[in-house]
C-alpha cells in the first residue's frame, strides 16, 4: 500500500514486492495456511524459532529483536461458554516497510472470525481510505491499538455485569445463592483475564520502548501502545476491586443472616432447656403413675414457665434477640 492507493497481490509476487522500496507491505497469514511456513522461512527468511512460535501456541506474550525486524506475540480475549475466556493469539513480524501478521492456533470452539478481529478492523479502515500507514511500525501500532480496543470492549462487558450484580446485592434480589456467587466469581475471572493480558502486554511494549526497537521516530508509537495497555490493566484492576467489594458485601449480609438465625435458635434452645430437663426427670413420676398429684404437677408447670421467662429476660439483656 502507498499513500495514494492500496493493491492486493498474490503470494508469488512477494519476493519482488520485498525487493522494491515503494509503500508498505502487509502480509496476513490465516490460521492453518499451508504456505505459512514456506513464506515465513524462505521468502522472509525469519528465524526458525520465530517461525515455530507462529505454528504453535504461546502461553505468554513475547518480543524478539532481530537486525531488520521485530517479532511480537500478543493475546486478545474471546468470551466462551460458561464464563471461560479464550486466549486468541496474534503474532507480528514488524520491519521498516512491512508487517507480517500470523494468526496462531486457537481452540476449535472459537469462531475463526474471532482470530481476525484486529486485522479485519484495520483492513476496513485502509480500504475505506481512512488510514494511510507509511511505515511498518505505524501499521503495527494500528493493529495493536485495535487489540487494546478489543480488551477494552471485553472490560466494558464485564463491568456491565458487575453493575448488575451490585444492583441485585443492594436490592436483596439474590435468588439462588450458589448460582449468584458462582456468577460473580466468573465475572471476576473475566476481569482478571483482561488485567493479566494488559499487564503482560504492557511489559512487552515497555521493553520495546526501552530498547528503542522502532528507532527515535517510532518512540511515540510505542509509547501510545504502552500507555493503552497500562491504563487498561489499571481499569481492570479497579473493577476487580469493586467487584470484590460487592462479593464481600454479599458475604457479609449472608453471614449476618446466618448469625442472627443461629442466635435465635440458641434462644429457642435455651428457653426449652428447663422444660426439657424437668419433663425428662419428673415426667414419669408425675404423669405416668397410678395417681397424679395435681398440686405437684401445677408447681412443676409453674417452675417450667418461670425458668423459661427468666432465660428469655437473660437473653434479652445480652442482646440475643
Amino acid at each position: 500500500m502507498t499513500p495514494d492507493r492500496v493493491c492486493r497481490h498474490e503470494v508469488a509476487e512477494l519476493p519482488d514486492l520485498l525487493a522494491g522500496d515503494d509503500g508498505v507491505l502487509w502480509v496476513d497469514i490465516p490460521e492453518g495456511d499451508p504456505d505459512a511456513v514456506r513464506v515465513l522461512s524462505e521468502v522472509f527468511s525469519f528465524h526458525p524459532r520465530a517461525v515455530q512460535d507462529c505454528i504453535g501456541r504461546n502461553p505468554v506474550p513475547k518480543v524478539h529483536l532481530y537486525p531488520d525486524h521485530v517479532f511480537v506475540v500478543l493475546h486478545a480475549p474471546e468470551a466462551g461458554a460458561g464464563g471461560h475466556i479464550h486466549y486468541v493469539e496474534l503474532d507480528q513480524f514488524v520491519g521498516t516497510r512491512y508487517v507480517v501478521t500470523v494468526h496462531g492456533p486457537v481452540n476449535p470452539a472459537v469462531d475463526a472470525a474471532a482470530a481476525r478481529v484486529e486485522t479485519d478492523a484495520v483492513a476496513l479502515r485502509i480500504d475505506g481510505d481512512r488510514f494511510h500507514p507509511t511505515t511498518g511500525p505505524e501499521l503495527s501500532t494500528a493493529i495493536v491499538s485495535a487489540l487494546s480496543a478489543r480488551l477494552r470492549d471485553h472490560l466494558s462487558a464485564r463491568t456491565t455485569e458487575v453493575w448488575r450484580f451490585e444492583q441485585q446485592v443492594t436490592a436483596g434480589e439474590l435468588g439462588d445463592p450458589e448460582r449468584f456467587l458462582d456468577g460473580m466469581f466468573r465475572v471476576r475471572h473475566g476481569l482478571l483475564t483482561v488485567r493479566t493480558m494488559s499487564a503482560m502486554s504492557s511489559e512487552v511494549y515497555g521493553r520495546m520502548h526501552a530498547l528503542s526497537m522502532f528507532g527515535p521516530e517510532g518512540a511515540p508509537l510505542l509509547e501510545n501502545n504502552l500507555d493503552q495497555f497500562r491504563r487498561l490493566a489499571t481499569m481492570a484492576h479497579s473493577q476487580e476491586d469493586y467487584l470484590q467489594g460487592v462479593i464481600e458485601f454479599y458475604q457479609t449480609r449472608t453471614n449476618t443472616k446466618m448469625t442472627i438465625a443461629a442466635e435465635r435458635l440458641a434462644v429457642i434452645a435455651a428457653v426449652t432447656l428447663p422444660i426439657t430437663a424437668l419433663s425428662s426427670v419428673m415426667g414419669m413420676n408425675v404423669i405416668v403413675n397410678a395417681r397424679t398429684d395435681p398440686t405437684f404437677l401445677t408447681l412443676l408447670v409453674v417452675l417450667m414457665v418461670v425458668s423459661s421467662v427468666l432465660l428469655l429476660i437473660w437473653a434479652k439483656r445480652h442482646g440475643w434477640w
